[in-house]
């Protein structure tokens, strides 16, 4: 049995509010990614001289400006990452089946792997395959990070409630972006310790991530009762995910696992004491 007064001091029925509606995650999700469509638009349309200006006016380091104006142009592309809970949640909203949307992205997340098989392995495929100016060197031998990306979300969306999937999503999309930008423009600047395998990561990127993902887990659960608990825990854990890539598997992959499993938990905790509430029974 529960301990009643305990409940009672941390979160009562009434307190307990409910989740997000979906007439508020559609505006959300839909917001977001205009926003983004705009960013994308304006910063595809300046030159690179414009660019390499602008950041370097913004405070980055002369020698970090060229690879900063690289790797803005490759995670601009990956805004288009907000096209996955965009759609999950329009297709929430119209009544399609939580089931359909899963075999939906089983289905283009099977499709793109093969795809990305062949570039890997069949030089035609290789030599015309599209947007390979924005591939890294080493994904010239192996699956790409949109492969990856494709099996996170469909995994996220496959095991988590359709709003923990999309916010660990978001994690991984609009997290990672800032801790990439962030760390290439102004890592070790303010503090020198170098963290990560090898110390190729800094202080810098995984604060601005576990903030990027505080805000917005905060923001989409901002009806929730105490939901900076689950946020934290879950920022914490996605930005760990992302600065140690545990079990070398990408982190494309982990971030929305690992972030879904820890938001999963922190709500449990939160509400231990209404188990009508538990996150386990938010896929009805």
């Amino acid at each position: 049995m529960p301990n009643t007064t305990y409940c009672k001091e941390w979160v009562t029925t009434d307190e307990a509010l409910p989740l997000p509606s979906q007439p508020f995650l559609t505006a959300y999700m839909t917001v977001l990614a205009l926003v983004a469509l705009v960013l994308g638009v304006t910063i595809r349309s300046l030159r690179p001289q414009a660019v390499r200006r602008l950041l370097a006016d913004a405070g980055v380091a002369m020698h970090k400006v060229k690879k900063t104006a690289t790797e803005i142009e490759r995670k601009i592309f990956h805004l288009c990452g907000l096209l996955v809970p965009l759609t999950y949640q329009l297709l929430l909203t119209h009544g399609v089946s939580r089931g359909f949307c899963v075999k939906l992205c089983w289905t283009i997340t099977v499709i793109g792997v093969s795809c990305d098989w062949l570039r890997v392995h069949v030089p035609f495929v290789r030599d015309h395959w599209p947007l390979k100016s924005i591939l890294r060197e080493k994904e010239a031998t192996t699956l790409c990070g949109g492969s990856w990306f494709s099996l996170g979300c469909t995994l996220a969306i496959q095991v988590f409630a359709p709003v923990i999937a999309m916010t660990s999503i978001l994690f991984l999309v609009m997290g990672d972006m800032t801790a990439a930008l962030i760390g290439r423009s102004f890592g070790q600047s303010v503090c020198s310790m170098k963290i990560g395998p090898g110390g190729k990561k800094s202080v810098e990127g995984s604060m601005a991530m576990f903030m990027t993902c505080f805000v917005f887990g905060c923001t989409i659960f901002s009806p929730v009762h105490l939901r900076e608990y689950a946020v934290v825990i879950g920022s914490l854990v996605a930005t760990l995910t992302e600065l140690y890539e545990p079990l070398g598997i990408n982190d494309n992959v982990t971030i929305p696992l690992l972030g879904g499993v820890a938001l999963t938990f922190g709500f449990a905790r939160t509400y231990s004491c209404e188990p009508a509430r538990s996150p386990l029974l938010w896929y009805l």
